[in-house]
């Protein structure tokens, strides 16, 4: 990586590793807590105050404005409440570190419990960690699918 200094000239930057390892650390943290549901462990692991991004959309219950951190794990609840658990699915396809910062790809699938319908989705997660907890959640996925699916 390399930077312009105020001067003009461009220095060489290392990453520190230990960083990137830390980040890591935590996004397989989140990754585990996210997949068993556990809200607590989610809740320590987001910051007080979080940078959420999810494109919002009326018709989908669990997709809706998050900025604290109590907010954002119960994000895990209510999708929950709203599909069929058993028949929900995610992967992950692509894991980037870069200092603070994650990248992680996928798919998600899952059923809709009011409506019966089947959703699937590709999906993109940007995370950032700062001193040990999530500071940034923006998640891009085919919003309309999984409107089309909470729609009778």
């Amino acid at each position: 990586m390399t930077a312009k200094a105020a001067t003009g000239t461009t220095t060489s930057v290392t990453p520190d590793p230990s960083v990137a390892e830390a980040t890591r650390t935590v996004v397989q943290d989140f990754l585990a807590a996210r997949m068993a549901g556990d809200t607590a462990r989610l809740t320590a692991l987001f910051a007080d105050e979080v940078d959420w991004l999810l494109a919002e959309n009326p018709v989908v219950p669990w997709i809706r404005p998050r900025t604290t951190g109590a907010e954002c794990a119960s994000q895990a609840e209510e999708l929950a409440v709203h599909t069929v658990p058993e028949e929900s699915r995610a992967s992950v396809d692509a894991f980037l570190v870069d200092g603070t910062d994650a990248v992680l790809t996928g798919h998600v699938a899952g059923r809709v419990r009011v409506t019966g319908k089947t959703f699937e989705s590709p999906f993109a997660l940007r995370l950032t960690v700062q001193n040990g907890r999530i500071t940034r959640h923006h998640l891009y996925e085919n919003s309309l699918s999984i409107a089309e699916a909470c729609t009778p």
